[in-house]
């Protein structure tokens, strides 16, 4: 509570304050921390497992590999998703499960599963897409901005 409120408080709300401050559950961040680097650690092992089964049963090349294993991480996600398992991973995982592209996609799914009753257009591609949209939209400016400076960097001679 900032200041600011804490000083309009009445003397019994100011000790009620207090009295739940000293009663508040601790946070186990290091327990918190671990989970999260665990269970992320845990989806990229996964996301490299995929791309080395693509590498040596189908011959692709590092560069090839990692549309399909995005490809079927994104799919794992969705599906976890919508069997409501994915939650449950993340809520004891939090940010771990947040940072992968596996994130994302829970993400998105989530909005459209929440969201199918008000119709697709609407409701499943409209909501979904509230999302998603400020992400693709700094996605292709970023990317747009790597390339220009690759592209200067290249035809001073440096890059």
């Amino acid at each position: 509570m900032s200041n600011k409120k804490k000083k309009n408080l009445t003397p019994i709300q100011q000790e009620y304050h207090d009295f739940s401050k000293l009663r508040e559950p601790k946070r186990p961040v290091l327990k918190n921390c671990l989970w999260a680097f665990f269970v992320g650690g845990s989806i990229c092992l996964l996301g490299q497992v995929i791309q080395n089964f693509f590498l040596w049963h189908f011959n692709f090349n590092e560069k090839t590999a990692g549309n399909p294993t995005v490809a079927i991480m994104i799919l794992l996600a969705v599906l976890l998703t919508s069997l409501g398992v994915y939650d449950h991973i993340a809520q004891r995982a939090g940010a771990g499960t947040a940072v992968p592209v596996t994130g994302f996609a829970n993400a998105m799914a989530s909005a459209a599963i929440e969201h199918r009753t008000e119709g697709y257009v609407l409701g499943v591609g409209g909501k979904m897409f509230k999302l998603a949209g400020p992400v693709i939209v700094f996605g292709v400016v970023a990317a747009f901005v790597v390339a220009l400076i690759r592209t200067l960097l290249g035809m001073a001679g440096i890059g």
